[in-house]
């Protein structure tokens, strides 16, 4: 018969340690609807962690019906031990302070091509200064790849946009991409402003495959444009270069085209109220098993968001009083 000591192992081996972080919050907040607001995760996903936990114990932790959630005694006793844990992982920061340089391992990063982020480079750098015996791994993949790599747990970070946010990833807003209709400068409409899209349906366009945002494509779809396709490249940068070429007209994100733009060789056709725009973000998976370099990534993604948010509260209220 197997000892307490191997089953223990055993135990702690299987266990999913991100379900007692949920169940901490379904009991500090009192219920599974208020932990899913909190933790931005659709309902049936935190009940399913709850679920999963309960199994892993072989205990009900909690009852809910008509009158209401209440934790069990079972329940009760893993809330204090969990309070207890959630105290030693806050002091994780201050105990590792001294010992980042020692932090090591990959951050498997997957992201669309060419995006264009102060923020993002700010924390790439700052983690990088802070632990620089981690290694940075990153792969240049389509949304639709970056989403399905999260899925699987084989990277732990991706920068892609999303029009739907899915209940079982967590998502970190990174910054608004607008996409402009560009031309190069042998094209008949270089220097010309449109303000209507549909004057761009009868162009001959070069589309970006699998690359291409569901936003963009359906803004396109909605105003008839790249019916006629005089080029393709799953990669931005041969677009770009067909683009700067006069092969045809292509949607490039606006930050990426700016350099070209400014040494004149694109004009963007549309202005930015007509282009298509999407929210880009910072996308993790809670079930992927976390490690050191993981952890202070994400941390320091937090912390430079919540300081750009700052400072861009600020810069509007001094317009606002000027």
């Amino acid at each position: 018969m197997p000892s307490n000591s191997i089953r223990h192992d055993d135990f702690i081996r299987n266990l999913d340690w991100n379900l007692f972080k949920v169940f901490c919050i379904i009991a500090e907040t009192g219920g599974v609807t208020a932990a899913a607001e909190l933790l931005r995760r659709k309902q049936p996903s935190i009940s399913l962690a709850l679920q999963r936990l309960e199994g892993h114990l072989n205990v009900r932790l909690c009852e809910r019906g008509p009158s209401g959630f209440e934790l069990t005694d079972e329940g009760r006793a893993l809330a204090d031990t969990c309070m207890k844990l959630k105290a030693l992982v806050r002091g994780i920061p201050d105990a590792m302070a001294n010992t980042l340089n020692i932090v090591s391992g990959p951050v498997r990063i997957k992201m669309i091509s060419n995006v264009v982020s102060e923020i993002l480079d700010d924390v790439i750098l700052s983690f990088h200064r802070k632990c620089p015996n981690a290694e940075l791994i990153v792969d240049v993949a389509s949304w639709s790849d970056v989403i399905n790599s999260l899925l699987r747990q084989e990277i732990d970070i991706g920068v892609a946009p999303s029009r739907s946010k899915r209940a079982d990833l967590i998502y970190h807003p990174l910054f608004r991409e607008t996409h402009r209709p560009y031309c190069g400068r042998g094209h008949r409409l270089y220097g010309q402003k449109l303000l209507d899209p549909r004057a761009l349906a009868q162009e001959a366009f070069i589309l970006t495959g699998a690359d291409e945002p569901d936003q963009l494509s359906d803004f396109r779809l909605k105003y008839g444009i790249g019916q006629k396709v005089s080029g393709i490249s799953q990669h931005l940068e041969e677009a770009r270069r067909l683009a700067i070429l006069g092969v045809g007209v292509c949607f490039l994100p606006e930050g990426y085209a700016a350099p070209d733009v400014s040494s004149g060789r694109l004009w963007p056709l549309l202005g930015k109220r007509h282009a298509p725009a999407m929210e880009i973000f910072i996308i993790s998976n809670p079930d992927r098993p976390l490690h050191l370099a993981h952890i202070f990534f994400i941390e320091e993604l937090k912390a430079t968001i919540s300081e750009a948010k700052r400072v861009r509260g600020h810069v509007c209220a001094d317009a606002t009083t000027e």
